[in-house]
């Protein structure tokens, strides 16, 4: 049986340090391996707690070109959002805090230049729906997704979008042609400039396929019409500058 006491300076019988004592005759190597397993724990409990604080990953776009999805990551480096890659580089991520913040910068910028067909990959679709009921699903989704974007708009108290999507039907698809209307309710004494406007419209006909600019009308809550047709050879863009007011 291990003694439990052992006599201190003074003759006193005192407690056993144990561990500690064990700890000073252990050998040089195992002493570096301690070390180093308490390094890399510690690397792990680090890297849980940046991971927890960097928050869920949201899609920013999907079904993205080569092209458009270098461009997008160009810019998103530029804005220093932090980004990742899904469904083999056609769809980027980023903190879902920022998705919002960053489509309206990056519609205001011009991108995506094609249409990806909506944001979110509709993964969450249930088995038995009819295909109205997940047209429906998928339309109602994506004006969701659309006023919550545009509502971050710092002039804007909030957004309503309503899509008009025509049936999957190709004698009627080849009739009609989608289009949208928002409908915003501004801040009192706040108003939105052409360039974020011309970004609205952008994020809107971008989302959807086959849908013209010109095809996208934008209201405030007085019901004027705030947005107009672009200028021929002229794109939606802000500068650097504009850019960071948004």
């Amino acid at each position: 049986m291990d003694n439990a006491l052992t006599l201190n300076a003074a003759g006193i019988a005192a407690p056993d340090t144990g561990f500690a004592s064990r700890l000073v005759a252990l050998p040089a190597k195992s002493k570096l391996n301690l070390g180093l397993g308490m390094a890399a724990l510690l690397a792990v409990v680090l890297s849980l707690v940046m991971w927890s604080n960097e928050g869920d990953y949201k899609v920013l776009y999907a079904n993205l070109s080569d092209k458009d999805g270098g461009a997008i990551i160009a810019q998103l480096s530029q804005m220093n959002i932090p980004y990742r890659h899904s469904d083999g580089g056609a769809a980027i991520l980023v903190p879902a805090s920022k998705v919002h913040d960053a489509r309206l910068k990056l519609a205001s910028a011009g991108l995506p230049k094609a249409s990806v067909g909506g944001f979110e990959l509709m993964d969450n679709a249930r088995f038995g729906q009819t295909q109205f009921q997940e047209r429906l699903t998928f339309q109602r989704g994506l004006e969701g997704e659309l006023s919550r974007s545009i509502g971050s708009l710092a002039a804007v108290e909030s957004a309503r979008v309503h899509l008009a999507l025509p049936a999957q039907n190709g004698f009627f698809r080849e009739q009609q042609k989608p289009s949208a209307s928002v409908v915003l309710t501004l801040h009192a004494g706040r108003t939105l400039d052409n360039g974020q406007v011309a970004g609205i419209v952008h994020l809107v006909s971008s989302s959807v396929p086959d849908m013209n600019p010109k095809a996208v009308s934008v209201l405030d809550q007085t019901g004027a019409l705030i947005s107009s047709p672009p200028e021929a050879g002229k794109q939606a863009g802000l500068d650097a500058q504009q850019l960071q007011y948004i």
